[in-house]
């Protein structure tokens, strides 16, 4: 094949390429954590790990979380200032539907979810955290709220994590099965066809 010749798939920009991908890990990392915190709990993190590893684990989560809220605001104005690349092929009306829905949902939810544990965080009494910096708590404390907060925050970890499985089960069955170039827009590889 000349490659001179060969057509391109549209690509999102480059900065946007780049913080999908570290809110990726960022997110997986998040729900991992938080996964670890909700298993055990504190109580038996510390029996299982003791107090070091646990306060550790806490940290990165929260520190996760406010990393992930910080450029999920520049994805957003991101996506504002460059837009979407177009599909090289179209796709059927109800793809391109689930498409936004879930597209529109993960960004949603990954602004919520950390402005909720945020806010669990600090009506608990606890320090937000962004590594060894005590982030300002922002709301006042409230122990029946950050309760209820923390609840609401693990179901929306817990939705947050079935919609990244549909959307990478459709990235790759798109990049295996169709081969129509959908996730190409969001890779670092040769754009060509």
């Amino acid at each position: 094949m000349d490659t001179d010749n060969a057509e391109v798939w549209p690509r999102y920009a480059l900065g946007q390429r780049i913080v999908h991908w570290a809110v990726a890990a960022l997110v997986l990392g998040a729900l991992a954590l938080g996964g670890t915190i909700g298993w055990y709990g504190f109580e038996g993190l510390q029996a299982r790990f003791g107090e070091d590893t646990t306060d550790t684990i806490y940290t990165w989560h929260k520190s996760f979380g406010v990393l992930v809220l910080l450029l999920m605001l520049v994805r957003v104005g991101l996506r504002l200032r460059h837009g979407k690349p177009a599909y090289a092929v179209a796709l059927p009306p109800a793809q391109r539907i689930a498409a936004e829905s879930v597209h529109g949902l993960l960004y949603l939810l990954l602004i919520v979810m950390p402005v909720i544990g945020w806010w669990a965080t600090a009506a608990g009494g606890y320090p937000v955290q962004l590594g060894p910096l005590i982030l300002p708590g922002l709301f006042p404390e409230n122990e029946a709220l950050s309760e209820t907060l923390f609840a609401w925050h693990q179901i929306v970890g817990i939705t947050i994590l079935v919609l990244a499985l549909g959307h990478i089960s459709a990235a790759l069955y798109h990049w295996r099965v169709r081969r129509d170039g959908v996730l190409q827009r969001m890779t670092f590889g040769s754009p060509r066809r």
